[in-house]
């Protein structure tokens, strides 16, 4: 038998978890961005082990998503967009959890609402990603090629460039805007439907 809990945050609990994930930005400010993806992979890979409650699950493969982000060769994020989807894994490299990650059950539910918060601040990053990916896909089944072959195709580039300066234009319409507003989140459902280079496999 399953039992369904809400669990609701007010802001006062948010701002909690904001300054959590500022003070997380901080202390992995100096640490290169390899280290704080090798850091946000390992949490993965711990959760591979590991029973969670699918919300839980879902949240972990938006984590998954972002590390692909700044990963895959084919989307080649600009600099600057790149750190800024390092700085939101920077909370995933700090090793003081709210929530210790060996708490049965309950473990990652820290990890979950940073990622929920972090997708909130990236959903236009992810919306552009989503579609890339799914350009790709079609494209490779197009080809009767695997999505992995064709990431760096000459036709690829124009569609790329596209999607993210699309979502660079978005992004700076909402200037100012933080971890409190939808910033695009909830546009999509940011699944995994197409092909990227992903870490966390349920």
């Amino acid at each position: 038998m399953s039992l369904t809990l809400t669990i609701e945050l007010s802001d006062r609990d948010l701002e909690h978890f904001t300054r959590a994930i500022e003070a997380a930005r901080l202390a992995a400010a100096h640490k290169p961005a390899d280290e704080v993806i090798a850091a946000a992979t390992s949490l993965l890979a711990t959760a591979q082990n590991t029973k969670v409650p699918d919300f839980i699950a879902d949240r972990l493969d938006q984590l998954d998503t972002l590390i692909a982000m700044v990963k895959d060769e084919g989307w080649a994020l600009p600099e600057a967009d790149s750190k800024r989807v390092v700085a939101a894994l920077a909370y995933f490299a700090d090793p003081k959890d709210i929530i210790p990650d060996n708490v049965p059950v309950l473990g990652f539910l820290d990890d979950a609402i940073a990622i929920e918060l972090c997708v909130r601040e990236l959903g236009h990053e992810f919306e552009a990603y989503d579609d890339f990916c799914e350009y790709r896909q079609d494209e490779a089944s197009r080809r009767g090629l695997e999505p992995s072959q064709v990431g760096r195709a000459d036709w690829l580039e124009g569609r790329r460039q596209e999607l993210q300066n699309r979502m660079n234009r978005r992004r700076e319409r909402e200037a100012g805007v933080g971890y409190g507003s939808s910033s695009g989140y909830g546009r999509r459902s940011y699944s995994q439907s197409a092909w990227r280079p992903s870490t966390y496999l349920r």
